[in-house]
């Protein structure tokens, strides 16, 4: 597997961030949250001034052979017609890319389906969709490998173009049931509290859902090593997502964490490299099922509770703004001598 150079930001920059921040024209920490996430932008980038620049949004598509066993509401066509609505401009995350000023890149890491070449659309298909995980390994050692070196590959290239700010999403019908699976084996948190609806499964559904994982989860004779486990349940597009957070890492760029299914790519990306989680921000806690716990297991504080439940990276994007204030707050506020203000704190 490729291997990544990612260290932890340099905390010698703290304190004078921090005093900083705490001579503006206000209260101490009356800002709140704005005045951490303008402290952990400033360590990553190392500068008292901060920027945020060409702010990019990636998307990884492929299909899941485990949806073959009913554990979406979705069938395994939307995949492949949420590609084309992402590329008509009218999903949610095409919405908000253009309000925020998000670049939008779509790739196709494993859609079962057979796209014509076209300029939108970068093509890194792997195979048409994983195996099914409750009958064998949902992908190969060499698949898993290739998925790394595109997903990193794909933010390397938004790096050069001048991005320092990215924010992943994905698209892949029976994702949420890979992600309950890697999110119980990594946590160790019991797979009934990690499966939820997903696309808008009932009850009766969410039960066969996690009877067909649980029976997977049984079947599963590996070394519950992250790798393993990412090999045997993950999806093209969750295994690219971790490749490209890794390369972002080592890249000292800040990334947005979106919902249940970037939340897990975290997870494992951090498995495997613990520094890369200091370059995280979290968006938002989704409703669903196990995104909490997961956010509670990684310690993670999220900016947003929206009900939001859609992927595609749009509560990363949502929480865009409140990140922009921070780094405006900490480059526009006057300090107390610029504004000729008596401090008073």
């Amino acid at each position: 597997m490729l291997s990544f150079q990612i260290q932890k930001p340099d905390t010698t920059i703290i304190s004078a961030l921090q005093n900083k921040i705490d001579n503006l024209t206000k209260p101490k920490n009356s800002l709140g949250r704005l005045e951490e996430i303008a402290l952990q932008i400033g360590m990553i980038q190392q500068t008292l001034s901060p920027a945020l620049l060409h702010p990019t949004n990636v998307i990884y598509a492929s299909d899941h052979g485990i949806a073959d066993e009913g554990v979406s509401k979705s069938p395994k066509e939307v995949t492949r017609q949420v590609i084309h609505n992402f590329l008509n401009g009218g999903a949610g995350i095409c919405f908000l890319s253009r309000q925020h000023g998000f670049d939008l890149k779509i790739i196709d890491g494993g859609v079962d389906f057979d796209f014509p070449e076209m300029p939108q659309l970068i093509n890194r298909k792997i195979r048409k969709g994983t195996r099914n995980f409750l009958h064998e390994p949902a992908m190969t050692h060499e698949e898993m490998d290739l998925a790394i070196q595109y997903g990193a590959d794909i933010v390397t290239d938004c790096f050069h173009s001048g991005c320092n700010i990215i924010s992943f999403g994905e698209m892949g019908v029976g994702n949420t049931a890979a992600s309950s699976m890697w999110m119980s084996c990594l946590t160790q948190i019991p797979l009934i509290d990690c499966v939820g609806a997903g696309s808008g499964l009932d009850k009766k559904g969410i039960t066969h859902k996690y009877n067909i994982l649980s029976q997977a989860l049984n079947h599963y004779q590996g070394d519950y090593s992250t790798k393993d486990i990412m090999r045997y349940f993950g999806g093209y597009e969750m295994v690219m997502a971790v490749g490209g957070m890794l390369r972002a890492a080592e890249l000292k760029m800040t990334i947005l964490i979106d919902g249940f299914i970037m939340t897990n790519c975290v997870l494992a990306a951090s498995k495997l490299y613990p520094e890369m989680f200091s370059y995280c921000i979290f968006g938002h806690c989704g409703d669903e099922s196990g995104h909490r716990l997961v956010l509670e297991y990684l310690q993670a504080k999220p900016i947003l509770s929206l009900g939001l439940r859609l992927g595609e990276g749009t509560g990363a994007i949502c929480a865009y703004p409140i990140i922009d204030s921070a780094v405006r707050m900490i480059n526009e506020m006057h300090s107390f001598q610029q504004a000729a203000i008596t401090k008073y704190f």
